[in-house]
């Protein structure tokens, strides 16, 4: 009697070991390996030609494996601010412009390096520092801009790189190990497996909410004074392509901690089509009424996607919303 009902009590809890489990083999750790590869291949590319036009490509390449993992805000994302020096926006002072231009008006050679932006601040890094370069005035090849580009590149993947080794294979002792292994020796961060999946759980949540809020809620403003110069990555004119592929990394984050469950999915399903069949590239519509409208519908489809994992998900796996590092961003 006494195995059977220990037997019993380690079948109901498969399920909760598995979502963790299933959330970093399925979502994060394939996830941070295509930003690693990505990254490593724009650094790639740019060491062989640092001017503008054949490096478009690879940085959108960079970008989009980027969405992937963007609302993991947590562990190795959080050390030394390294989300924020990959992709630091909203950016509403344009310090990151203003520090880009302070660096090519001085053109130090010592500072066109990864090693010598990695102390720099983190709002000339990453990705919006090279979208201001390859977007742009015009650059030659032996143009500090071109030499800059080059350490930016470098700088990227090396952040890259540092996230994936940073999380690990699992029984690598990284910060996966910590999540899988709560209240074990040595383990001060996570204690319970609650803790764990809240932890994974609170990033979809509050990804959903980066989407509705920023990437949304920023351009739209309000009615009477739209706002559509502040989208996202306008001069590469990623704003939309942005919000959809980090919807659907997030719909992939739901799916992996919890299975499919049919209100999230049909939230989700209904906010991916609103965003792929959207016309609407940087928001530039925000101004007008009726296009207006199409970005409203997006944006409150997004919210309720949020409202259907929090109930069903969140119902699942038992948990609830913690404290994110995003959050009053």
């Amino acid at each position: 009697m006494r195995s059977a009902l220990v037997a019993l009590f380690l079948l109901g809890a498969l399920p909760a070991a598995a979502d963790t489990a299933e959330a970093i083999s399925d979502h994060v750790l394939p996830g941070y390996a295509e930003f690693a590869r990505a990254s490593t291949d724009l650094a790639g590319a740019a060491a062989q030609d640092c001017s503008a036009a054949p490096l478009k490509e690879p940085w959108n390449r960079a970008f989009d494996a980027w969405m992937g993992v963007a609302h993991l805000r947590l562990g190795p994302a959080e050390d030394g601010g390294r989300a924020l020096a990959i992709a630091f926006w909203p950016d509403p002072k344009a310090t990151g412009a203003r520090q880009t231009a302070a660096m090519i008006a001085a053109a130090d050679p010592a500072l066109a390096t990864p090693e010598g932006l990695a102390g720099a601040s983190v709002a000339a890094r990453g990705f919006y520092a090279l979208e201001r370069l390859l977007w742009g005035a015009p650059y030659g090849p032996g143009d500090y801009s071109c030499a800059l580009v080059r350490g930016l590149a470098g700088d990227l993947a090396g952040l890259a790189e540092a996230l994936a080794q940073d999380w690990g294979q699992p029984g690598s002792g990284g910060y996966a190990d910590q999540l899988l292994s709560p209240g074990a020796e040595g383990n001060t961060r996570f204690l319970t497996p609650d803790e764990s999946r809240q932890a994974l759980f609170t990033q979809l949540i509050t990804g959903l909410e980066f989407n509705a809020d920023q990437r949304l809620g920023r351009p739209l403003g309000s009615f009477d004074k739209p706002r559509p110069e502040r989208a996202e990555a306008i001069a590469s004119g990623r704003s939309l392509r942005n919000v959809t592929l980090s919807v659907i990394a997030l719909r992939d984050l739901a799916r992996s901690l919890a299975g499919e469950h049919p209100a999230t999915e049909a939230a989700f399903a209904r906010a991916i089509a609103l965003a792929q069949d959207l016309d609407d590239p940087v928001f530039a519509g925000v101004a007008e009424p009726a296009s207006r409208l199409k970005v409203e519908i997006l944006q409150q489809a997004i919210r309720a996607a949020q409202e259907a994992a929090l109930a069903e998900v969140g119902g699942a796996l038992g948990v609830g919303v913690g404290f994110n590092s995003a959050d009053g961003d």
